[in-house]
């Protein structure tokens, strides 16, 4: 029982926002697909795969940046009792799991075209860089939304096989987002990164954070109406763009750097915004 707490504990599956983060993009890029192509059966099985495959791949990125950073996160009040920092669990141990999900996820990507399996070992390559990242530039925030939302291009070329300039626009869209919401969850930690010499968008911007995610936001939301702009449009459609450009501007409006919880607690809206635009981009088809 101690050891499954523990992988809990190192995978973060008992938060699901994280892998939720990485679902979202796969599945706005399936429902962006079923536009075009309008195979219920495989809709719903490459759906599942994708949900699948995001679990799988957030738990392996987080113990592989919980043992990268096992030095870091025992000087930062939010993260030095994680199981690698605080001695619970070895280094080896924790990277024995990694190559287990790893492979199961490898696994479940061999069910897609080649296309689709050629893009997602190129992530694998992306996942396992971000956690440098942060050593080195204080954008690694948009190296993970480079990152994060790889799955909506593989997404899309899982049912189509070709990459689009709309499906791009859509991707850079979601880049974002991303840029955005890890900017809102790296000011939980700006004051300790910056004592141990950590950097982010959210130290970078620190004077102007709102004014980033205002940015950020904004681009995001004109990049959705435009990719969107041509496309049938119902009241069901409308509403759901409309909640998930609210969610974003709720999360400016109401941004406190200063407060860890309001932080943490906005950052966990935009679960609720990837599923409105995944809803909203579903009845687009009808």
């Amino acid at each position: 029982m101690r050891h499954f707490k523990i992988f809990v504990e190192l995978t973060r599956i008992n938060k699901p926002i994280g892998f939720m983060l990485l679902f979202w993009p796969c599945a706005w890029g399936l429902a962006y697909s079923y536009n075009f192509n309008r195979d219920n059966e495989l809709f719903f099985y490459y759906i599942f795969l994708f949900f699948c495959g995001s679990v799988l791949m957030r738990s392996a990125g987080c113990i592989f940046n919980d043992i990268v950073d096992k030095d870091f996160d025992k000087k930062v009040q939010r993260t030095k009792q994680r199981p690698i920092a605080s001695g619970e669990i070895s280094v080896i141990h924790s990277f024995f799991y990694v190559i287990i999900l790893c492979a199961v996820a490898f696994c479940i990507l061999l069910q897609f075209n080649i296309t689709t399996i050629a893009l997602g070992l190129g992530s694998m390559i992306l996942a396992f860089a971000y956690p440098f990242m942060k050593r080195i530039t204080y954008w690694p925030q948009l190296f993970l939304g480079i990152t994060f939302n790889w799955g909506l291009v593989m997404a899309w070329t899982s049912m189509n096989n070709d990459i689009t300039l709309n499906i791009l626009l859509l991707y850079l869209a979601a880049i974002f987002w991303t840029l955005g919401y890890d900017t809102i969850y790296g000011a939980q930690d700006m004051s300790d990164d910056e004592i141990i010499g950590l950097k982010s968008t959210s130290i970078k911007f620190k004077k102007h954070i709102k004014l980033f995610l205002s940015i950020s936001y904004l681009i995001t939301s004109i990049l959705v109406l435009y990719v969107f702009f041509n496309h049938h449009k119902n009241i069901y459609f409308l509403f759901f763009l409309s909640m998930f450009i609210i969610t974003l501007f709720y999360q400016i409006l109401k941004f406190d750097k200063k407060n860890q919880i309001n932080c943490l607690k906005l950052f966990k809206i935009n679960s609720f915004s990837g599923l409105f635009l995944f809803l909203g981009i579903m009845f687009t088809s009808y």
